[in-house]
């Protein structure tokens, strides 16, 4: 008993040293705290600091210098220190949405340690926090049937290796024999097959979205498209290499050769509606590149196109064959026009001019398409909205 007593005492002691505490009363910390106007107070115990600011993208955006151009990052606000060593910051009433911060604490990028809800994009970990209403309200875990979420792993003859990719199934898949359309959703640039799910809350939506009789039922593949990499960074015979942009073979065709095989492995294992009229291919920015030239490359394949800030043509030096007789794959591609070819960015992306142009080209040869055009740049909220307007509008007789 004595020993028990004296562990007890031992951890409590270690979790009061590193719990982060406000001096007032011993209560611990509360950042961040979302008040009934809601606004959203942030709040970091550091006594010696010189200096604390929060950045985000609640905060109004900041035009900055990127590897692409100019482009807008989020913002950064001072925090206050009080007589105790806290840091505290407090937004203005915020618009629903589910937001994404870290404090700077003299120079050092850190997350917060009183939340312990964090996301990670590429390499960056950032807190989240959600402002309820409006299109957040899909991204809440709600009282409504849900779905299922697997991580598979697939063979993939063109590529000589297995893959892993997300594969949701909608609630009730697996008690019937009821056949489904696929969508297949894919992600940017540095990202794998874990951000549409968890950066884009995904399965939120579409669980809240089918329950509301929204969207129609559906299986929803999210694939990983960094041919360097089996799956996502730590997940996979690299170890623990770090997360980067800077992968090979990302954008010279090799992923839209070897997409196929992703398609059959569905098929044939999972109780799909296997013809185009049933299939739907979309991504973000990287993603939705490949949902371009993907569908072109094989247009009896998917009947629903969806590019979502995506990028356009590919680079000067690429030689594959998927990139070769552009305007010869996209006549032979709306012949047989899709039911839903969709493109939508924000108007100050730094893809805004390249989407213009292919606008402009599609324009020009007669070929059909709907545009979405919305504030903000190349940001995941710009994205999350865009998933929530598209899948109304797939496998519609």
């Amino acid at each position: 008993m004595k020993k028990l007593i004296l562990f007890t005492g031992v951890v409590l002691t270690v979790l009061n040293c590193n719990a982060q505490q406000a001096l007032w009363g011993g209560s611990q910390i509360v950042s961040p705290e979302t008040h009934p106007d809601k606004s959203v107070t942030f709040r970091m115990y550091a006594p010696e600091a010189e200096s604390v600011l929060v950045t985000g993208d609640f905060l109004a955006p900041q035009l900055a210098d990127t590897p692409y151009g100019k482009a807008e990052v989020p913002g950064v606000a001072d925090m206050v220190k009080d007589p105790n060593g806290v840091w505290e910051f407090t937004s203005e009433a915020l618009s629903p949405e589910l937001y994404s911060y870290t404090f700077i604490v003299d120079g050092i990028r850190m997350t917060d340690p009183s939340n312990v809800f964090q996301l990670r994009d590429i390499a960056s970990l950032t807190n989240v926090f959600l402002i309820d209403g409006d299109y957040a309200d899909y991204y809440r875990i709600n009282d409504v049937p849900h779905g299922t979420v697997s991580k598979v792993w697939y063979d993939s003859p063109t590529i000589g290796t297995d893959r892993r990719m997300t594969v949701y199934t909608p609630a009730g898949y697996e008690k019937g024999d009821r056949r489904y359309p696929v969508l297949y959703l894919l992600h940017g640039m540095g990202g794998d097959e874990n951000a549409w799910a968890e950066l884009g809350r995904a399965t939120q939506v579409l669980d809240n979205m089918i329950a509301r009789g929204e969207v129609e039922p559906m299986i929803v593949v999210m694939t990983n498209g960094n041919i360097a990499m089996e799956g996502a960074p730590g997940e996979t015979s690299l170890g623990f290499a770090p997360p980067t942009i800077n992968l090979p073979n990302t954008m010279d065709g090799t992923f839209e050769k070897h997409f196929p095989d992703a398609v059959k492995y569905m098929d044939s294992n999972y109780r799909t509606i296997a013809d185009k009229e049933h299939r739907a291919i979309a991504g973000l920015s990287m993603g939705g590149f490949h949902s371009l030239h993907i569908s072109k490359q094989y247009p009896d394949m998917f009947d629903y196109i969806g590019l979502f800030s995506s990028a356009i043509k590919p680079g000067k030096d690429s030689v594959s064959e998927i990139y070769a007789d552009y305007d010869g794959k996209l006549e032979k591609q709306f012949a047989d026009a899709p039911q839903l070819y969709w493109i939508a960015i924000g108007n100050k992306d730094f893809l805004y001019d390249a989407n213009k142009e292919y606008r402009q080209y599609l324009d020009e040869h007669g070929y059909k398409y709907v545009y979405r055009e919305s504030p903000d740049g190349h940001i995941w909220k710009n994205w999350r909205i865009y998933l929530t307007e598209f899948l109304p509008q797939l496998f519609k007789d």
